[in-house]
């Protein structure tokens, strides 16, 4: 399941667990919150990565 998450700096990590956190204070199960960030975080990280190319 994280074998495709990219590396992230300390902030980045630390504003991850803070949507996590706000997604789960809705109701959403922690599992599901984690899915939905690290997708965000896949997309943004590959379309940084096209953009740099």
């Amino acid at each position: 399941m994280f074998d495709d998450l990219p590396t992230l700096s300390h902030a980045e990590q630390q504003a991850a667990v803070e949507e996590i956190q706000k997604l789960m204070e809705q109701g959403i199960s922690t599992a599901e919150a984690i899915g939905i960030v690290a997708q965000r975080i896949r997309s943004e990280k590959k379309a940084k990565a096209e953009e740099d190319k």
